[in-house]
């Protein structure tokens, strides 16, 4: 079972390989992390999507509450958060495939932000089971190069992460 964390961090240099190597250190699993600015110049905010059950998730907390530059912690639960993906997907895109392509690209709600010769860029920002299903659909038109972001979360909540109790 994977689960979310929103850790928030003292924005230093060297923060994200600490708490990636503590986590390869005790074996955890790591489905995705990625790292970015918050509303306070001072703060990192870092999404780390954990594979395991409840105690290994408890033991992955326990050891990241250890690091000094962590400021809080917190378990984001699907229906208590928003969570999005973005990828970037440069498919073959011949003249005669392109307005296939292109209807593709309005169904799911995605972007088309480059357009060559030969390909096309496009751009979808969702949860993992929408861009998983788009790039499913997109390789009957042949996938030549993809990047995905990782989950990035957001508490629903009023009040922000490191003003909760």
């Amino acid at each position: 079972m994977t689960h979310t964390l929103g850790v928030l961090v003292i924005n230093k240099p060297g923060v994200l390989a600490r708490i990636a190597g503590l986590l390869s250190r005790r074996v955890f699993n790591i489905e995705s992390i990625a790292a970015g600015y918050t509303e306070e110049p001072d703060i990192t905010r870092i999404t780390v999507v954990v594979n395991g059950d409840e105690r290994e998730l408890e033991q992955v907390i326990h050891q990241l509450s250890k690091l000094v530059d962590v400021i809080k912690i917190t378990k984001l639960e699907d229906r208590d958060s928003i969570e999005r993906e973005l990828a970037l997907i440069k498919v073959q895109a011949n003249p005669e495939k392109r307005r296939d392509i292109v209807d593709i690209v309005e169904i799911f709600r995605a972007n088309i932000v480059d357009v060559g010769k030969e390909t096309m860029v496009i751009q979808i920002i969702g949860d993992e089971q929408k861009i998983s299903a788009f790039t499913h659909v997109l390789e009957h038109q042949g996938i030549v190069e993809m990047v995905r972001t990782g989950k990035i979360a957001l508490s629903r909540q009023p009040r922000a992460a490191k003003d909760e109790k």
